[in-house]
């Protein structure tokens, strides 16, 4: 798939709560597991990712 063609959605497949962090992953062709820890160093040292996760599962729509 191009980059034209890409879009960022919530995964169906791999997810654990809403399905961002796979999403996110699949866009940026990392693993999951990778995106996840970065999630949850960003809640544990500044907040912010509790936040932008719920901004996140609300704007992103499902693939």
């Amino acid at each position: 798939m191009d980059m034209q063609n890409k879009k960022l959605t919530k995964s169906r497949n791999d997810r654990k709560l809403c399905g961002v962090c796979g999403g996110l992953a699949e866009y940026l062709n990392l693993d999951p597991t990778i995106i996840r820890l970065i999630w949850v160093l960003l809640v544990l040292a500044a907040g912010t990712g509790i936040l932008a996760y719920l901004i996140a599962a609300l704007i992103m729509p499902e693939a």
